[in-house]
């Protein structure tokens, strides 16, 4: 069953945590989350999922910036969400669809205790012109039965930045790597992926 918009009101605080929360973004049965300033590519031409990928960091400017075909561009939410005993998952708005841009290439289905903010896949099907702070994607809940083990991957789980993909750490843990590209946001130090 999916949460209806009142049902995702009530449970803010408890179950769900959307910060910041904006009344007027609360749908009949999901809440739309805006994209950040920020988006990064990979500098790779080939990528190696056994590797960590270097990556380039652009920042989206308040005129917007285009996005080209071909072309995977990672970027996130501005608003952090916490989901305790709900199933999260995002999928790309209509408008946004139409528009022939993808929000998520296969990622849009979040694990419940899932914390930090939403990595975004954008794939964009013929150039299209974006802009920060726009409502990019919405967020819905469904309700879980049977016992369950709540989120807790060392990948993922409280980040605090655009997450490219660190499937290597399953894949050759031995390849982390310090990438300079790959800052924390809010003045802190580089991270080691």
């Amino acid at each position: 069953m999916i949460l209806s918009g009142e049902e995702i009101r009530r449970n803010l605080g408890g179950n769900i945590v959307i910060d910041p929360f904006d009344p007027r973004n609360l749908n009949p049965n999901s809440y739309n989350l805006t994209l950040h300033d920020e988006l990064l590519t990979y500098e790779e031409v080939v990528l190696d999922m056994r590797q960590q990928n270097r990556v380039r960091r652009i920042r989206i400017p308040q005129e917007g910036l285009v996005l080209n075909p071909n072309q995977l561009y990672l970027g996130r939410t501005v608003e952090r969400t916490e989901t305790h005993s709900l199933v999260p998952m995002i999928e790309g708005r209509s408008s946004i669809g139409r528009l022939g841009l993808f929000v998520h290439v296969t990622a849009g289905f979040g694990d419940v205790g899932f914390c930090g903010f939403w990595t975004l896949e954008m794939f964009a099907i013929q150039p299209v012109r974006i802009y920060p702070h726009v409502s990019i994607c919405q967020i819905f809940y469904h309700q879980i039965e049977g016992d369950f083990r709540a989120y807790s991957s060392d990948k993922y789980q409280n980040n605090r930045d655009i997450q490219p993909s660190m499937l290597f750490k399953e894949l050759n843990p031995e390849a982390q790597r310090h990438d300079p590209q790959l800052k924390l946001p809010f003045g802190d130090q580089e991270s080691v992926y």
